[in-house]
C-alpha cells in the first residue's frame, strides 16, 4: 500500500501527517485491516524525525483509527462510517444573536511592536520575578497541599484581608475582608453584578467614550446598554436614561479621556443612584499611580447608602497574566455575588492568591508600587512634553494618574493609527472607544514602552502625520 503525504509548505509536520492519514482513512483510501508503514520507515521517507511520526500515530490510535499489534505493526481499525466527517462551516447550533455583536478577542501581538503605546499594559520587564518565584515555590511544597484543592469562591482569606487593608490605606475605602470578593478583574465583576441584579431587557449605562469590555459583557447578557456622554466633570448624570438599573463608571481616571470626576458630580451621581434604586460599578483600575495632587475620594468612600460596588485589579500594577482582581460590595450583595462566582468558575487560582497575599503582607507590593510610580511619572512627563511638538494637531487632555494619556485632534486619526501600526508604532484612536458621537484623537499608553523609546516613537508618529499618512 502506497501512502501519499505532502509536507510541502507545512510547519507542524506532526499535525499535517495526522490530518492527511485521518483524511485518507475517512475517504476509504486506507481500508480497515490495512497496515501502516513502520514509524521509522515513514519518517525516513518524509525526512522527519521518528518522534514526529510516532506522535501522529499515537493520536490516531487514541481516537480509535489505529491499533498496534505487538510484533505485527500498526493497523487501521475504523471504517469511515464510524468516524463521520466534521460538519461543514456554517452548519450546526447557532449562538444567541447577542453574540454576533461581540467582536473576537484581540490577537496576541507577535512580534511585539517596535514602539508599544498600547494603553492599560504595565512594564512587565520590571515584574518582581525573583520574589514571585520564591513565594509561589514556597506554596507548592507538600506542607501547602491544602492550596491544591477547591478553594473559597469568595477568595483566599489572607488575600481578602490584605486587599481590605491596602485599599483602606491607599484609597480611603473603608471595608472589611467580608466585603471583598476576589475576581479575575473588571469584566468578571461586571458579569457577576449583572447576574445578581439585572434581567435580560434591563437597562444599564456606560460612559461614552469608555472602556468597551463591560459594555460588551452587559450586551451579551441581553441587557440594553445606553452610552452616556462625558464632559470635563465626568459622566453627565442628567443624560442617564430613566429606568437605568446599573451605571459603570471610571471616576478617578476616566477611561480613555484621563479626566477625574469632580466632587460635585460624584455627589450628584450618588444622589441619583439612591433616588432611582440603581447600583454604581466604580472601576478604580490604575489610580495607584498618581503623580500630582491628592486623589479625590472614590465614590465608595462617599457612599453612605450601599449603592457602590468598588472594583480593583492587579493587572495594571503587576501583570494581566495573573488574572486577579477584586470587588468590594455592600454586605447585602456579597452572598449573591459569592454564589454567582461559585456557579461560573468557582474560584481564582489558590496558589497565586496565597502568593499575592504574602507579597502584600511582606511589603513587596507597596514597594513595587512606589518603584513603578517613579518610572511611570517620568514617562508621563516625557510624553506630555513631547506631545507639545505636534502643535495644533494634537492637544493633550489633563491627566495626573494611570498608564495612559489622551490627546484630542481636529480630524479623524484612524488613518494615522493604521499607518503607524504598519511602521511599528502601536497606539489607538480615541474614536475606538466611542459608541455614539466619536471623538477625534489618540490614546497613548506609556506602561509597555520603555522610557528611552517614547521620544523616538513620537518622532516617527509625527513624521507620518506630517506626510499626511492615510
Amino acid at each position: 500500500m502506497e501512502i501519499h503525504i505532502d509536507l510541502t509548505g507545512t510547519r507542524g509536520h506532526r499535525d499535517a501527517i495526522y490530518r492527511q492519514l485521518r483524511a485518507a482513512i475517512l475517504a476509504g483510501r486506507i481500508r480497515p485491516g490495512e497496515a501502516l508503514p513502520p514509524t521509522r520507515e515513514l519518517a525516513q521517507r518524509l525526512a522527519v524525525s521518528r518522534t514526529t511520526v510516532s506522535a501522529a500515530y499515537d493520536r490516531l490510535t487514541a481516537e480509535g483509527f489505529l491499533a498496534g499489534r505487538v510484533g505485527a505493526g500498526t493497523f487501521v481499525t475504523a471504517s469511515p462510517a464510524e468516524h463521520p466527517s466534521p460538519a461543514p462551516d456554517g452548519a450546526g447550533v447557532r449562538p444567541l444573536p447577542e453574540w454576533d455583536a461581540v467582536p473576537p478577542p484581540p490577537a496576541p501581538f507577535a512580534p511585539a511592536p517596535e514602539f508599544d503605546f498600547r494603553p492599560g499594559v504595565p512594564d512587565l520587564s520590571r515584574f518582581p520575578f525573583d520574589t514571585w518565584r520564591r513565594l509561589v515555590t514556597q506554596r507548592l511544597r507538600a506542607g501547602q497541599a491544602d492550596l491544591m484543592t477547591y478553594g473559597d469562591p469568595q477568595g483566599h482569606a489572607a488575600l481578602r484581608a490584605e486587599i481590605a487593608r491596602h485599599v483602606g490605606v491607599s484609597r480611603d475605602v473603608r471595608a472589611s475582608a467580608a466585603q471583598v470578593v476576589v475576581t479575575a478583574g473588571a469584566q468578571q465583576t461586571t458579569d457577576l453584578v449583572a447576574r445578581v441584579l439585572l434581567r435580560a431587557g434591563d437597562l444599564a449605562a456606560v460612559e461614552d467614550p469608555g472602556y468597551p469590555p463591560p459594555r460588551l459583557v452587559l450586551g451579551a447578557r441581553g441587557v440594553r446598554v445606553a452610552p452616556v456622554p462625558v464632559d470635563e466633570s465626568g459622566i453627565v448624570v442628567d443624560a442617564i436614561p430613566a429606568g437605568t438599573r446599573l451605571v459603570y463608571v471610571t471616576p478617578s481616571h476616566q477611561y480613555p479621556l484621563g479626566l477625574s470626576m469632580s466632587l460635585d458630580r460624584r455627589l450628584e451621581l450618588l444622589d441619583w443612584a439612591e433616588r432611582t434604586d440603581a447600583v454604581l460599578v466604580e472601576d478604580d483600575y490604575d489610580t495607584e499611580f498618581r503623580y500630582t495632587g491628592r486623589p479625590l475620594e472614590p465614590l465608595h468612600s462617599l457612599d453612605s447608602r450601599g449603592r457602590v460596588v468598588y472594583v480593583g485589579s492587579f493587572s495594571k500594577v503587576l501583570s494581566p497574566a495573573l488574572r486577579l482582581g477584586f470587588l468590594i460590595a455592600p454586605p447585602s450583595l456579597v452572598p449573591a455575588l459569592v454564589k454567582a462566582r461559585y456557579l461560573t468558575d468557582w474560584h481564582a487560582p489558590n496558589v497565586e492568591q496565597a502568593a499575592l497575599a504574602a507579597f502584600m503582607a511582606e511589603g513587596g507590593f507597596a514597594r513595587h508600587v512606589r518603584r513603578m510610580r517613579k518610572v511611570y511619572r517620568a514617562r508621563h512627563e516625557i510624553l506630555t512634553r513631547s506631545l507639545a511638538a505636534f502643535g495644533d494637531f494634537l492637544t493633550p487632555l489633563p491627566s495626573s494618574a494611570g498608564l495612559h494619556l489622551s490627546a484630542v485632534a481636529a480630524s479623524d486619526c484612524g488613518p494615522l493609527v493604521h499607518a503607524a501600526r504598519r511602521r511599528g508604532v502601536r497606539l489607538y484612536s480615541l474614536g475606538d472607544f466611542g459608541v455614539g458621537e466619536r471623538r477625534h484623537g489618540l490614546v497613548f499608553g506609556y506602561g509597555a514602552v520603555a522610557t528611552e523609546r517614547i521620544e523616538p516613537g513620537l518622532a516617527r508618529l509625527r513624521a507620518l502625520a506630517d506626510e499626511g499618512a492615510a
